[in-house]
């Protein structure tokens, strides 16, 4: 008797068994399974006030025998600090645990709570210069990570989406791609074109501070993203840096104006890039969390080349011929090749 009862127990067990293996296996992996980690650093400085702490949130598996991982700049908004990414963590462990982003090294630094990460006119801080230069060294340094152009990433929010358009702008060899999340920017090209309207929450002490007292027209045009993408057009063009802005369109600060503005610019110098205008988003809020998943989602897509699209092919072989006989191509000159190029 004994026999005969354990042999339905010992099936019950490996039936048992075998179905919690394979919850384990399909079951989503909670915050600490990933093993994604946090790690401080700092980085002493005489072109910034130092040393600048920063945090580098670590991907799960990225060891010494890893491929290099991407890296991202990921700039906070004015008067944040590095504590942004701890509270950003959540959300990149989810999308690491779905398979939704890639392995990626995401770091942001402590900057000055508003200096625009940008060189100030007067030398006294220089952002700009300390990213680009010695910090960026010391990441690539200290991480196992990519050192490519295409590799090395650059987003913020806010003041930070400020700064990556201009990091991004001023060094496209550099960066391979850009993810401005309502930036805060003006809908203008020049100093003299600024209104209250457009910065009634920056006093002139603070704008002095950054563009010399009184503010230097030149200086602050030559450091606007808008001016620097009309003046630097054909290298931003050649350099097919990827580009991402978005805005909401409810933002208490009304960004989504310089927003649309820098839009506008890219579209009639011809720089291809994406841009979003959430309806009903405002500048802080419960929008953020999906918006940020949107704009890393698109710097991950610009780590792979597109697989070929079996229906788009079959429809451009019947589109295409149509183009030979035209006298001008597209805006951004995608088909370029083919207009004017009749049968014979």
């Amino acid at each position: 008797m004994r026999t005969t009862e354990s042999r339905p127990r010992a099936g019950r067990r490996t039936a048992f068994l075998a179905v919690l293996a394979a919850w384990l296996l399909t079951a989503p992996m909670t915050a600490a399974q990933t093993g994604a980690r946090l790690i401080e650093g700092s980085v002493p400085s005489d072109l910034v006030p130092g040393p600048v702490p920063y945090y580098a949130l670590v991907p799960p598996g990225l060891d010494a025998t890893s491929e290099p991982a991407p890296l991202v700049l990921n700039l906070h908004g004015g008067g944040g600090d590095r504590e942004v990414l701890k509270r950003q963590q959540p959300l990149f462990e989810r999308l690491w645990q779905e398979g939704a982003l890639p392995p990626m090294v995401i770091v942001t630094p402590s900057a000055t709570p508003r200096c625009f990460y940008l060189d100030f006119e007067d030398g006294s801080e220089r952002w700009e210069t300390f990213l680009t230069g010695p910090f960026l060294e010391h990441l690539r340094e200290r991480f196992r990570v990519r050192t490519d152009r295409r590799g090395t990433l650059v987003t913020g929010i806010s003041m930070g989406g400020m700064g990556s358009l201009r990091l991004a702008f001023e060094h496209p060899e550099l960066f391979g791609a850009v993810a401005a999340m309502e930036p805060g920017i003006e809908p203008i090209d020049d100093w003299t074109e600024m209104r209250p309207k457009h910065r009634f929450w920056r006093s002139d002490r603070l704008l002095e501070a950054a563009y010399g007292s009184p503010v230097d027209r030149d200086y602050w045009n030559a450091n606007n993203p808008a001016t620097i993408a009309r003046q630097h057009a054909a290298k931003l063009r050649d350099s097919e840096l990827r580009i991402f802005l978005e805005a909401g369109d409810a933002d208490m600060f009304w960004l989504y104006e310089g927003t649309e503005h820098l839009h506008r610019v890219l579209w009639q110098e011809r720089i291809r890039h994406e841009y979003r205008l959430y309806y009903g988003a405002d500048h802080v809020g419960r929008s953020l969390g999906p918006r940020t998943e949107a704009a890393y989602r698109f710097l991950a897509s610009t780590l792979v080349d597109p697989e070929p699209d079996l229906a788009v092919e079959a429809a451009r072989r019947r589109i295409d011929p149509l183009k030979r006989s035209l006298e001008e191509a597209d805006h951004y000159g995608v088909d370029a090749a083919l207009v004017g190029r009749r049968e014979p």
